[in-house]
């Protein structure tokens, strides 16, 4: 575990962060930042991929009332569009960084895969960083339940959509759903399949 040699240095308070919504059609980037006490125990959270929804649920809950701080980060769709979604994953990293930073005097980063170089303290990018890092595994919960709620919401307002099934991501269903109903506000327009739907209505 990274943490546990950071520990070892001295290192008090680490931040695990990690993004979710690269690929969805529809809807912000959301980014989380999480800092969990030394003695944190959760078994089965280092392989968030894998948990339940029902099993991310509890752990959001209890890692929520467990950790010493967190932040959330979201990056709209007008944006992703400007900036790229790239660009618009480390600006939502940024953000739920600097939310941690307003609570307590965060220490060290460890990112998953995506380096950070605007940021000024230290950081170490983990590849697979969610089966590396307890923290990052703790703020890529908190970061998929996060979106996840969104995308509930949106279905509440837009069931024809099927967003609680797909979650926006680009699914046969999905994008027969946009050819077939149009773009509501929200959808990503730089990216291919909404482009095309884009296109075809000029």
């Amino acid at each position: 575990m990274y943490e546990k040699e950071l520990y070892k240095k001295g290192i008090e308070y680490i931040g695990g962060v990690d993004e979710v919504g690269r690929g969805p059609l529809i809807g912000n980037v959301v980014a989380a930042c999480c800092v969990l006490p030394k003695n944190f125990k959760l078994d089965g959270l280092n392989d968030s991929k894998k948990l339940t929804e029902k099993k991310r649920d509890e752990y959001y809950d209890y890692i929520i009332e467990n950790c010493i701080a967190y932040g959330i980060g979201k990056v709209s769709p007008e944006e992703i569009d400007k900036i790229n979604i790239y660009e618009a994953s480390r600006k939502a990293m940024m953000i739920a960084i600097e939310k941690v930073r307003k609570q307590i005097d965060l220490n060290y980063v460890l990112v998953d895969a995506m380096p950070l170089p605007d940021l000024d303290i230290p950081s170490t990018s983990i590849i697979k960083g969610d089966a590396k890092s307890i923290s990052i595994a703790a703020a890529s919960v908190i970061a998929k339940v996060t979106r996840d709620r969104e995308m509930y919401e949106l279905d509440e307002k837009y069931p024809i959509y099927g967003f609680k099934n797909h979650k926006g991501y680009p699914t046969k269903k999905h994008i027969e759903a946009i050819n077939k109903y149009g773009l509501i506000d929200g959808y990503r327009k730089s990216y291919g399949p909404v482009k095309e739907v884009v296109d075809a209505s000029k």
